[in-house]
């Protein structure tokens, strides 16, 4: 432990916690609290849909798997353009015509209420399991920096954006999403630069053994369905950044909280957008940390040698190769990544608590007292569950492939259904819970399935990140199949009864 490293780093957190904290008075009403009274600038919303998308899995996961592997994962963020732009012609347009804090009364309208419980519940999931691998990476940090134990840091971390993101409301999720963004990226710009100047024989050794052993490799192009090849991953990353932007409440609520319906499509795309180069300066980190390891002039220790401890080198890296202070700034980097992020999985998740369920089926005539109540009582809770599951993460062999692999399950095909309800006519409920009904059963049997009767059965050789594929797909095409069926049998029952 360095005293300018903890200096700088709890100069920052006392900074970030009291500045969120400050908005307080201008989020006492529900409508403040869940989009900011939509009087948000649109460069902190941009800015704050790319700090949604960064996070302590980027900071740390990406250089990690880089440094493990190659740049076959930074093919999700090639992806990214495609969501952004059918985000800004057809997604914004479509939430800000419904003008709902939650993305999933949408879905109600077009199929029911069950439709809004099943989307919002595995909404829910998912960020529970994204709040505690963002908690446990940060962990892992600050254990490499100061020694602080991995469970105590989770704890602590948690309760801290627990209390500015209760207390200020969206207007203190998004404004200290702004800074934490541009921190971001200074303080990986600086590693970088760092790591150029740092080899032995100058930049150009970087390259050339990166070169050797294939580390700026983007994966084969091969066919198969059971490795991540480029295509398998390319897919993957259309349909996760599809659901991110079509069916999130974490980039819906953004929408909803811009001025008007132009900042808010040039939010998303420009969000989106930015997160590719800022990607690429964290694989090209882990690209670069591999060539520094390997260059002779430094070594790692024993335990750190074993590539399924690859998200600890980074870490390792801050703490014992940059100057002090620099660290200090590195370490409020990765917070800044983390905290953006949990923040806004706590805003969010208690938006859905009381929209799709408190004011929805408790308490519809909710005054702004006891919604005010709700949301604090739900971002309590949330923010108690993600810390738990932070814990039980302790000693994963890969976050980032972990987490991928959790949001696959756990999105649970929302995205086929909200794909039926965006671009068809469908308005049948029966079509809509069968498509449900077949994309669980595939999300399921490509997920446990290989576990409980081995790889041998039907799609047991696929690769997890193809479970969305399936079951996205399976969701839209079994609903539209049943739904002309039904259209067949109720006209021929009509010339019948003629």
């Amino acid at each position: 432990m360095r005293i300018p490293d903890l200096i700088v780093f709890i100069f920052y957190m006392a900074g970030i916690t009291v500045f969120g904290s400050t908005f307080y008075r201008k989020s006492k009403t529900p409508g403040a609290f869940t989009l900011g009274n939509k009087a948000i600038p649109r460069w902190v919303v941009t800015m704050s849909i790319f700090a949604t998308f960064v996070s302590s899995i980027s900071f740390l996961a990406l250089p990690g798997n880089a440094y493990q592997t190659n740049w076959n994962a930074f093919v999700f963020s090639l992806s990214i353009p495609v969501a952004s732009v059918i985000a800004a012609l057809f997604f914004v347009p479509l939430y800000r015509k419904v003008n709902s804090p939650s993305a999933y009364t949408f879905l109600e309208n077009r199929f029911g209420s069950w439709a809004r419980i099943y989307v919002s519940v595995c909404y829910l999931l998912t960020q529970l399991m994204r709040v505690g691998t963002i908690l446990y990476l940060l962990a892992i940090l600050l254990n490499a920096v100061f020694g602080w134990k991995i469970a105590h840091v989770i704890i602590i971390t948690g309760v801290v954006v627990m209390i500015y993101s209760m207390l200020g409301g969206l207007q203190a999720v998004v404004w200290t999403d702004a800074i934490q963004g541009i921190i971001l990226i200074a303080g990986a710009l600086l590693c970088a630069v760092f790591l150029l100047l740092n080899m032995p024989e100058g930049p150009e050794q970087l390259f050339s053994i990166a070169e050797a052993d294939h580390k700026f490799s983007l994966g084969s192009f091969g066919s198969s369905l059971s490795e991540s090849t480029f295509w398998v991953v390319l897919v993957y990353g259309v349909f996760i950044n599809l659901q991110n932007f079509g069916i999130d409440q974490n980039y819906v609520q953004r929408y909803m909280a811009s001025k008007s319906d132009a900042d808010a499509r040039r939010s998303a795309l420009s969000g989106g957008m930015l997160y590719i180069p800022v990607s690429f300066l964290f694989f090209f980190i882990g690209t670069a940390l591999y060539a520094f390891y390997n260059s002779g002039a430094v070594s790692l220790p024993a335990e750190l040698l074993d590539m399924d401890k690859s998200d600890r080198v980074f870490p390792y890296f801050i703490v014992n190769e940059l100057p002090a202070g620099l660290s200090g700034l590195l370490i409020a980097s990765v917070f800044a990544a983390g905290m953006s992020t949990i923040s806004t999985s706590f805003n969010s998740s208690a938006t859905v608590f009381l929209t799709d369920y408190y004011k929805r089926y408790f308490n519809t005539g909710a005054t702004d007292k006891s919604s005010m109540k709700v949301l604090y009582i739900s971002s309590f809770v949330i923010s108690t569950l993600g810390i738990l599951i932070g814990i039980a993460m302790i000693n994963v062999k890969s976050a980032l492939d972990t987490w991928w692999k959790l949001a696959s399950i756990f999105s649970g095909g929302m995205l086929g259904l909200f794909l039926l309800a965006a671009f068809s006519r469908i308005r049948k409920a029966a079509a809509a819970i069968a498509g449900i009904i077949a994309g669980i059963f595939v999300i399921l049997w490509l997920s446990a399935g290989p576990l409980i009767f081995g790889k041998n059965i039907p799609g047991g050789h696929l690769h997890s990140y193809l479970i969305i594929v399936f079951g996205t797909t399976t969701i839209f095409v079994t609903g539209f199949l049943v739904a002309c069926l039904i259209t067949i049998i109720r006209d021929k029952g009509r010339r019948s009864d003629k």
